[in-house]
């Protein structure tokens, strides 16, 4: 049993309702917290001026705002920002924000590693820790903002929207640590806490079928879906999720899911990879796959590694693959490479875990590794 202290972070409106009628208040303590938390980025209790005295003793007493350690914070040249984050037990997790002139969006990690194992992404290749909770998911928003100065000096004022979109493209695969996404999910979008829109929030899935299912029901964001190949034998060798949940399967649930999405397509992320999908007749496979299916494309530039035994499609055929769908009628954009100068790109996205997994171990690397993961960011 955990005897630390009740993290307040990461509990949703739920959570906290039951944490303040646990403690003998009254429900409405709650959504009083979740403002103080979130909208004020307080996280002394004693601060919370219109909280009874004798509610901050319990709060003092028995709860804590548990944020994460900074190892490192390094800015690009072109103004994007990336955090290495201690989450303890030899594990840090990276997360990145990319400023444009009509948004600020951060891309979150759920996981210390991936157990998906895709063969572009050198995460997969090198283990898998463990999921992260809620409050760890959403302490890295609530850093961020801190770090970005949204937080007002003034704690009767809401902090400014640097941040007006965030996607979980980080570490990790978000549909595989389920539960703690979606209450980091619930939290996000809580008029009381962050107040984001379910549109400018995005989850991107390798295809875990049935909890897309789940979150079309508890939460429908924007999806994003990587798909990387459009048939099932060169899908099954580059996202070997797709051997359990093929390409007809994912299709249909995406159809599932534009019923309850708060955008009318879903978004394929689709990396570029040289000689392996990258041709004309992929991209015509491309097309039938998703013939009839409301949807938009984001070609992605690869980022080499050695252990992939791939390498990036010229800029010609990425040219060539992209006017075919846009010739479809199919909204297609090439994804631009933001903070490679602080290995922030696509591909780049790194930190340190430790190897629960053993597939490090069983392919001669060392057992505490460093791990990249795509960060893209959803438009």
């Amino acid at each position: 049993m955990d005897s630390r202290p009740l993290n307040l972070l990461g509990l949703d409106a739920a959570g906290l309702k039951a944490a303040a009628l646990s403690w003998g208040e009254k429900p409405f303590r709650a959504t009083q917290l979740m403002r103080w938390l979130h909208q004020r980025g307080v996280a002394d209790f004693s601060a919370m001026t219109d909280l009874a005295k004798s509610f901050r003793g319990h709060l003092e007493a028995q709860a804590c705002v548990r944020t994460l350690e900074v190892v490192r914070d390094h800015t690009s040249s072109d103004g994007t920002r990336k955090w290495l984050f201690d989450v303890g037990a030899g594990d840090a997790i990276e997360t990145v924000f990319i400023p444009e002139t009509d948004r600020g969006t951060l891309c979150v990690s759920t996981q210390a590693g991936c157990a998906v194992n895709c063969r572009f992404c050198s995460t997969g290749k090198q283990g898998f820790s463990r999921n992260l909770d809620a409050g760890e998911i959403i302490a890295q928003l609530w850093q961020a903002n801190h770090a970005l100065g949204a937080y007002q000096a003034d704690a009767g004022l809401k902090p400014d929207r640097v941040i007006s979109n965030v996607v979980f493209m980080g570490m990790g695969e978000p549909l595989q640590n389920y539960a703690a996404t979606l209450s980091a999910l619930r939290i996000m979008l809580d008029d009381h806490a962050y107040g984001l829109s379910r549109r400018r929030v995005t989850v991107s899935t390798s295809g875990v079928v049935p909890m897309m299912d789940r979150l079309r029901e508890d939460c429908p964001v924007s999806l994003a879906v990587s798909l990387h190949a459009p048939n099932d034998r060169l899908r099954d060798d580059l996202v070997p999720l797709n051997r359990k949940y093929p390409l007809a399967e994912l299709m249909a649930a995406c159809h599932r899911y534009l019923a309850h999405a708060p955008r009318d397509f879903i978004t394929f992320e689709y990396v570029m990879l040289d000689g392996v999908n990258d041709t004309p007749e992929h991209a015509r496979q491309v097309l039938a796959l998703v013939r009839g299916l409301p949807c938009k494309f984001n070609l992605i530039p690869f980022n080499p590694f050695p252990e992939s035994g791939l390498i990036k499609s010229s800029p010609a055929a990425v040219k060539a693959f992209a006017q075919i769908l846009l010739d479809a009628g199919i909204v297609t954009t090439v994804r631009k490479t933001r903070g490679e100068d602080i290995d922030a790109a696509c591909g780049q996205l790194a930190g340190e875990v430790q190897d629960r997994t053993r597939l490090a171990e069983r392919s001669g690397r060392p057992k505490t590794i460093m791990l990249t993961r795509s960060a893209q960011e959803a438009r």
